[in-house]
């Protein structure tokens, strides 16, 4: 799951969702440097991502590539999610997507003095160019993929990825709305027991 999904999972707490964002920039241990909830959103998304890692939707996923780009569709199926979950945000969730993502920059703006340099570039630049609403639009998907692929010190130019997915759609997405509820009863369970702890 990437930015949209961590956060959507993360429920109402416009905390939790900082959390779930935060997941993905921050890596060290959770220690009190943040608000307690948005600690409990960090905790929840390194577990929401450990489970993801063992469903067989996501290895049917990664099992479409061949090497050496199988090596990387962990992070093409990240992208993906994305793009469905964005595409069929209906199907989950009575606020448009276009004020949910309004309501979380605003959210996020609120903690900017603690935010980490990567999320501080997100926050810089996301509500300008609707970084997480633009991954409701296939024709976005090159740019986003090779975009992320220059991240690496040796370039992957992930977009490559994209005739598999297309495909393979129908299968990709069906696999998704299988997978996708089990994830929102997880986290709600996840969240509850760190909470408790």
């Amino acid at each position: 799951m990437n930015y949209l999904a961590h956060i959507a999972l993360s429920g109402d707490n416009p905390q939790h969702q900082v959390g779930g964002l935060l997941g993905d920039f921050y890596r060290g241990p959770t220690k009190g440097q943040f608000p307690v909830a948005i600690e409990t959103g960090i905790i929840a998304h390194r577990k929401v991502d450990a489970y993801v890692d063992q469903q067989k939707e996501f290895r049917c996923f990664l099992q479409r590539f061949d090497k050496p780009l199988r090596r990387y569709a962990g992070i093409v199926a990240d992208i993906i999610y994305d793009h469905i979950l964005a595409t069929e945000w209906h199907q989950y969730y009575t606020t448009p997507l276009d004020k949910f993502c309004h309501n979380f920059y605003t959210v996020l703006a609120n903690f900017n003095y603690l935010l980490p340099a990567g999320a501080k570039k997100f926050l810089h630049h996301a509500p300008s160019v609707r970084w997480l609403e633009s991954y409701q639009d296939a024709a976005n998907l090159p740019y986003i993929l090779e975009r992320v692929g220059q991240r690496f010190n040796k370039p992957v130019a992930l977009e490559t990825a994209l005739p598999v997915f297309f495909e393979h759609q129908e299968a990709i997405t069906n696999e998704f709305h299988t997978l996708y509820p089990r994830l929102q009863a997880f986290i709600h369970t996840t969240v509850t027991e760190i909470e408790l702890h």
